[in-house]
């Protein structure tokens, strides 16, 4: 196993149309969401809900994704090639896990604290995929956030779809990245 630090600095956003034909063994799968289970979550309200596609229902996903896209968007909004990448997207990916957002009955956890934790939820997720070599990558297009999206993985009014989590091993080589000095970004306060 990697140290932390390794995994957090490799990890990369890698899209779908990058990744290999490759499956991704449903153990791992089972894995990152156990790994997205214990995020952080305010009041215990745990609010992460994810419906895991791979195999045939990624066809039915990127039909989905395609006519919503399209459902949402004018004649001026409306792009060709964003429209076909909802397509080939869902399919290129051995698995894509829709995320939501279950929200507390109460609504005594505020909105704001209640997508933080999901999205905790899903930097675990991505660090895992890191840790086995697999690519991963969060899609917060138009379709994959709508109230139809929401519908389609069965969540209810007042909860929210906040996404796709794109799934698979890269076709070449991992990616590099960098990021420019953590000095322009903090200010420490001591006095």
């Amino acid at each position: 196993m990697l140290p932390v630090s390794q995994v957090i600095r490799e990890r990369r956003t890698i899209k779908p149309t990058q990744y290999s034909d490759r499956d991704v063994d449903e153990s791992i799968v089972r894995e990152l969401l156990e790994n997205a289970n214990w995020a952080p979550t305010h009041g215990m309200t745990e609010p992460w809900r994810f419906t895991v596609f791979s195999g045939d229902a990624r066809k039915r996903l990127a039909e989905f994704l395609a006519e919503t896209y399209k459902s949402l968007t004018t004649e001026e909004t409306f792009k060709q090639k964003k429209h076909d990448g909802m397509r080939v997207n869902a399919t290129c990916a051995p698995v894509v896990i829709a995320i939501g957002m279950k929200r507390q009955a109460s609504e005594k956890i505020s909105l704001l604290d209640e997508l933080l934790a999901v999205a905790c939820a899903v930097q675990n997720m991505h660090l895992t995929a890191a840790a086995y070599g697999l690519g991963g990558f969060w899609s917060t297009n138009v379709a994959a956030t709508s109230t139809q999206m929401r519908d389609f993985i069965g969540l209810d009014e007042n909860d929210q779809a906040l996404g796709l989590f794109y799934l698979g091993y890269p076709q070449g080589d991992w990616p590099e990245s960098s990021r420019g000095g953590i000095e322009a970004k903090v200010r420490w306060v001591r006095d």
